[in-house]
């Protein structure tokens, strides 16, 4: 799991547990005291009615006749959800080629989509290379996958700053073969979420 996932799941956690330290509920005499004080009994009978319902303390410290929606439950059930599951992480490229090819279009639209609803979100595009080639070539060629990858996003809609591009060139192979299976599994940008 990583560290921002362990932020978040922090973050609603607490967010949860304050909320639930803070919330009451109305009884029968806090809506007897708010009908004679004179806040509204049409409230006091809300109140009443809703016994599931999470209220809010005034600035006098007394009950609101306000419901508060639960949205941070709303909203913790939908974390727990992950818009991207399924969605191809890595994008593979023709030989001495860093032209993205048609089938990833699709899902670095998805990648784009996450990455404009979600502003605070950080990718690095790791561009990677077969053993042909020298190994500057191989930096170089990875670097500009990497690089066409970036500018499928940015046309999309991603702000630049969200991502952060790093050639590896020949060095971090996915298969070992001296085969072309293995030259095309190693010919690729990876997309890595911070």
């Amino acid at each position: 799991m990583s560290v921002s996932k362990l932020g978040k799941f922090a973050v609603v956690g607490l967010s949860a547990a304050w909320l639930a330290g803070c919330s009451t509920t109305a009884t029968e005499s806090d809506n007897a005291a708010m009908a004679e004080e004179g806040t509204g009994t049409e409230a006091a009978d809300t109140m009443a009615e809703s016994d599931d319902a999470t209220y809010g303390a005034g600035e006098n410290g007394g009950v609101s006749s306000v419901i508060v929606e639960d949205d941070a439950a709303m909203a913790a059930d939908m974390q727990d959800v992950d818009p991207l599951e399924g969605v191809a992480t890595v994008f593979y490229f023709d030989f001495d080629k860093s032209i993205v090819r048609p089938a990833a279009r699709e899902a670095l639209a998805k990648h784009a989509e996450f990455l404009i609803n979600n502003p605070d979100a950080r990718i690095v595009l790791e561009g990677h290379a077969d053993e042909r080639g020298t190994r500057e070539y191989n930096m170089a060629l990875g670097e500009r996958r990497a690089k066409a990858v970036l500018r499928y996003l940015t046309i999309q809609g991603v702000a630049a700053s969200q991502i952060e591009t790093v050639s590896f060139g020949e060095e971090v192979p996915v298969s070992f073969g001296h085969d072309d299976d293995s030259w095309q599994l190693n010919r690729r940008v990876e997309v890595r979420y911070e």
